[in-house]
């Protein structure tokens, strides 16, 4: 009697989650479908390249920052993994619409939103969009493994078929049915709590969402200057850009190289920076810096190794003091420059 009562709470309950399912499963195999289908995204040489996405996430991400950066410095690993990633995003997305080995799937949805909530929860302009998708995703896949699917999905046809892998204990874990938990209290209870616990966390920890000043990463661009050095004839500098929006690059209109009285001894206005030589750029990562029709261009989680050359300027070597960076907005960034010219 009580094995029946369960199982009609499992079918009540994998059909209640149905439109839950549905979504879910077709946000991620839209990943796929927007890709490959809709767009080619997956093509190193076009514009939109998925790479260069995942390059925006690493400036800010928790936890995975070390895989991001070698992925983004090793372009055919990241090309690989790019290609992977939407596979698997595609079958897990597919098999949890059409309910099939639903808890498995399940987990694969956990995943996969992890991954967006560590690697890209700080993006979002307006909403916090990225990790509301991450936590959000994350709650959902495990209700999904709690409940498993019923009516309205393969694995309820396998168990109204009564075929014999559906009697198998493997096929309760990873499909649907009743799970057999011995203490499903506790499990819900935990499982819960620390889902709780990491939105709590990753909200904090992104965006300042439980105490303190609130702040967005995503809504104004941040370059972030290092090694400007004054070697024979030429400046050199490294540039980051670590905030700002994702789709929208940093444009910088103008280079002044100051003196210590904060005199102008050399400046590149917006027409020399559109013109400025990709021989003087040298990209580290596969979102490049890049001269674009007004300015020079930075995308989101570029970093790249600038050259200016100071053989034309009247001032003495040892004058040059600072280096100030000017975006479109207005926004200005600055930073003393070593001299080793003497």
């Amino acid at each position: 009697m009580k094995h029946t009562s369960d199982s009609r709470a499992y079918d009540l309950a994998g059909l209640y989650t149905l439109s839950l399912r549905l979504v879910i499963g077709w946000t991620y195999f839209s990943a796929f479908w927007r890709r490959l289908v809709l767009e080619n995204k997956l093509n190193p040489e076009e514009n939109g390249y998925i790479g260069e996405k995942f390059n925006h996430f690493l400036p800010n991400a928790l936890g995975i920052k070390p895989l991001i950066e070698y992925l983004v410095t090793h372009p055919d690993a990241l090309h690989i993994s790019m290609f992977t990633f939407t596979i698997i995003e595609a079958i897990v997305g597919l098999f949890i619409i059409l309910g099939l080995f639903t808890r498995l799937m399940s987990i694969g949805v956990f995943g996969l939103a992890m991954g967006i909530l560590l690697g890209s929860g700080w993006i979002g302009t307006t909403c916090l969009d990225e990790w509301q998708i991450g936590v959000l995703g994350i709650a959902g896949g495990f209700v999904l493994f709690l409940t498993g699917s019923s009516s309205f999905s393969l694995d309820h046809y396998f168990l109204k078929k009564n075929k014999n892998f559906t009697h198998t204990k493997w096929f309760l874990w990873l499909g649907s049915g009743i799970l057999p938990l011995s203490k499903p209290k506790t499990f819900v209870l935990a499982g819960s709590v620390f889902i709780f616990g990491l939105t709590l966390y990753t909200n904090q920890y992104f965006h300042g969402g439980v105490w303190g000043t609130l702040h967005n990463k995503s809504v104004k661009p941040k370059i972030e200057i290092a090694n400007a050095s004054l070697i024979n004839t030429d400046l050199k500098f490294e540039v980051y850009r670590t905030e700002g929006v994702d789709v929208y690059g940093s444009f910088l209109i103008g280079i002044h190289i100051l003196d210590k009285n904060g005199n102008i001894v050399k400046e590149l206005n917006h027409k020399q920076l559109s013109e400025f030589s990709k021989e003087n750029i040298r990209n580290h990562y596969v979102a490049k810096v890049k001269p674009g029709k007004q300015s020079l261009v930075i995308p989101l989680g570029a970093k790249a190794d600038l050259t200016v050359n100071m053989d034309d300027i009247s001032a003495k070597k040892e004058e040059i003091h600072t280096l100030k960076l000017i975006d479109i907005s207005g926004i200005e960034w600055t930073a003393r420059i070593n001299n080793f010219n003497h």
